[in-house]
């Protein structure tokens, strides 16, 4: 008997390595990362609706994520050569080339094992049929960001970039601020509450404490 295969990728785990065909050929998920970061996400399958628009909205974005230093990878579960011909259909509907591979996961090992499954959806061989998940990994290989879509729901892009530019953020500012509700750049962020008041004088001096627990500062030293 097989020996199901369990998830191995949680918030602060080292994400997996792994070696599979792609739309670009052989790919090796560390050497592709390299000292990069990598937005990795998975589509149930070729030519499916919703995945069609949604690797679109990618190929769009493609040059914003360049801009962060973060790669683009894709999931799904048939060959390269239908991965190639769905590119080309893609660009025909969109209007924007896809420049980052699709990894070919026919076999579900690679979905299975990062926990891109949905355990009420098989295909008709019963193996589990992937959903819309994400996973921000950054140029250490850690995971820092795990969305789940179910197969019924479209990705939100925008907000998987407003995501990678707070963990950016935060990691700049050597985790010494968080970003509140519905953030993006050039808003007030918050100072951590592990930083004492007198700290918090030094590093954020223009901060305002709303309460003892709650201090927000803009990042711009000339606000």
């Amino acid at each position: 008997m097989t020996t199901p295969i369990r998830p191995q990728v949680y918030l602060g785990s080292r994400a997996p390595n792994f070696t599979a065909d792609s739309s670009q050929g052989q790919l090796d998920f560390y050497d592709y990362i390299g000292d990069s970061w990598c937005l990795f996400f998975s589509h149930p399958g070729d030519f499916t609706p919703v995945c069609t628009t949604e690797i679109g909205a990618f190929a769009a974005l493609h040059e914003e994520f360049k801009l962060r230093n973060c790669k683009l990878l894709g999931l799904s579960t048939n060959s390269r050569e239908t991965h190639i011909r769905w590119i080309k259909d893609i660009h025909q509907i969109t209007g924007f080339n896809v420049q980052f591979p699709i990894v070919c996961d026919d076999d579900r090992k690679i979905c299975t094992t990062f926990g891109m499954i949905d355990l009420r959806n098989f295909d008709a061989q019963g193996r589990p049929q992937p959903i819309r998940s994400a996973y921000l990994i950054d140029n250490r290989k850690e995971v820092r960001l795990v969305h789940a879509y179910p197969l019924s729901t479209g990705r939100n892009t925008a907000e998987i970039l407003r995501c990678l530019d707070s963990l950016q953020c935060f990691d700049k500012h050597d985790k010494k601020i968080l970003t509140p509700v519905n953030w993006v750049p050039g808003d007030d962020v918050v100072v951590s509450p592990d930083l004492s008041p007198a700290s918090a004088r030094t590093v954020f001096p223009h901060h305002r404490c709303v309460r003892s627990y709650l201090r927000l500062t803009p990042l711009d030293p000339d606000i």
